[in-house]
């Protein structure tokens, strides 16, 4: 078994958990990240204004997501990104939730991943004042990454899971959660479709 995951990040647009407008990808194959992606997303319709206390976050601007692919249109990118990987994320729920609220949206089918929780995974490995992605990224040795960009904190919560298996001597995610006490969940997936587009003629 080998220490083989991909670490997730998403932004949204407001405070609706379906307003995806950014999300940053990152594979670990051996305990080694091995590529990185990130791209702006079009949040579905519905859950696209933009909040002022969002972009003062993550930067991200209504304009800056005109031209990007919507939810639907990306989504098989993510999931061929992550393929059958446990995925990871620093504070996994809202992660999740942000992927399954999206796919409820935009009626898509939502991809049933195993998941990790990076956030608690740290409680357990570290002594911290905060738990917040800078202050455990640091204390896994990953310094000075632009926080709330999507691509960066991936490649940060992924860090800290491989400095985490290695403190712990866990040879796989799955073995590391069983060492800590954390669970892996299933996201819930579903079977609905993405709606088909009427035949133009």
């Amino acid at each position: 078994m080998a220490l083989d995951f991909t670490a997730i990040d998403f932004e949204t647009a407001n405070s609706s958990s379906a307003s995806a407008c950014a999300v940053g990808l990152t594979r670990v194959r051996d305990g080694r990240v091995v590529e990185t992606a990130g791209w702006l997303i079009k949040p579905p319709s519905g859950h696209d204004r933009f909040f002022e206390l969002n972009i003062g976050i993550h930067g991200i601007r209504p304009e800056d997501v005109v031209d990007a692919p919507t939810w639907i249109d990306q989504l098989s990118a993510l999931d061929r990104f992550v393929g059958d990987d446990v995925v990871v994320a620093h504070n996994a729920g809202f992660d999740m939730s942000v992927l399954r609220r999206a796919c409820e949206a935009t009626d898509a089918a939502c991809p049933s991943y195993r998941y990790l929780c990076s956030l608690q995974v740290a409680r357990k490995t570290y002594d911290l004042s905060s738990y917040r992605l800078p202050s455990v990224a640091a204390a896994a040795g990953f310094l000075d990454f632009a926080h709330h960009d999507a691509a960066s904190d991936a490649l940060a919560c992924a860090h800290i899971m491989i400095d985490a298996a290695a403190r712990a001597g866990a040879h796989d995610v799955v073995e590391l959660a069983m060492l800590l006490g954390v669970r892996v969940p299933r996201l819930a997936g579903s079977d609905r479709l993405a709606p088909v587009a009427p035949a133009v003629g």
